[in-house]
């Protein structure tokens, strides 16, 4: 079993036809200046290492990061997951692009022993933790499956827009959902999440993943 960093996971799905984020890992303070002045900045850092999943709640991200900032945000997280995760194996720092505004989804894959793959689809951010809106189907699934699971939670009007918020682009979500049903035959995957996945009217894009594989 392996697990694999964010930076990891955001390329497995790239490999799918997921879009993700512009991103690059850095192993100094100069490398993270450049990477923020290549991507364009105001950027978020996160500290990319296997042994830590949920890294904002070590203090390891720090959002809206400037250009002239991006070298001492480097040195404050590696010191920050120092105090608190000093075993951590840490790779980098992911400079990566900051997310678009739009809705907030979650996308996630689970295998089981006796049904094998599970997708799993939902609003993300407090939407899922609080009222757990998801939808599930067993993989695989295939366009209108997809859209039926779309359809399917409680806050689907949130998606079509209302009191002003612009809708979501749900063929997006229905590819995205479509293309992890795809890599759960081609891939040893044990479990997936991408959280959040953004979308709006034009499309969505993968911020935050994270993977565990069997190896």
């Amino acid at each position: 079993m392996k697990i694999l960093t964010e930076h990891e996971a955001k390329k497995l799905l790239s490999k799918y036809g997921i879009p993700v984020t512009k991103e690059s890992i850095a192993k100094s303070p100069d490398e993270a200046s450049a990477i923020a002045q290549q991507i364009g900045t105001p950027v978020a850092m996160k500290i990319s290492s296997p042994d830590i999943s949920h890294k904002s709640d070590v203090g390891g991200v720090a959002l809206n990061v400037n250009v002239h900032d991006a070298k001492s945000t480097y040195d404050k997280i590696l010191l920050q997951i120092k105090k608190v995760a000093s075993d951590a194996r840490i790779e980098g720092i992911l400079v990566q692009q900051m997310a678009p505004p739009g809705h907030e989804i979650i996308v996630g894959l689970k295998k089981d022993a006796q049904f094998g793959h599970a997708i799993m689809f939902g609003l993300g951010g407090i939407f899922v933790e609080v009222y757990k809106d998801v939808s599930f189907r067993v993989a695989p699934i295939e366009r209108n499956e997809a859209l039926a699971m779309i359809s399917e939670i409680k806050g689907y009007p949130i998606l079509k827009g209302i009191r002003g918020r612009k809708p979501a682009d749900i063929e997006a979500i229905a590819r995205v959902l479509v293309a992890v049903s795809e890599m759960a035959q081609k891939e040893n995957i044990i479990e997936l999440d991408i959280n959040p996945l953004i979308v709006d009217e034009k499309g969505a894009v993968a911020v935050d993943a994270r993977a565990m594989i069997d190896v």
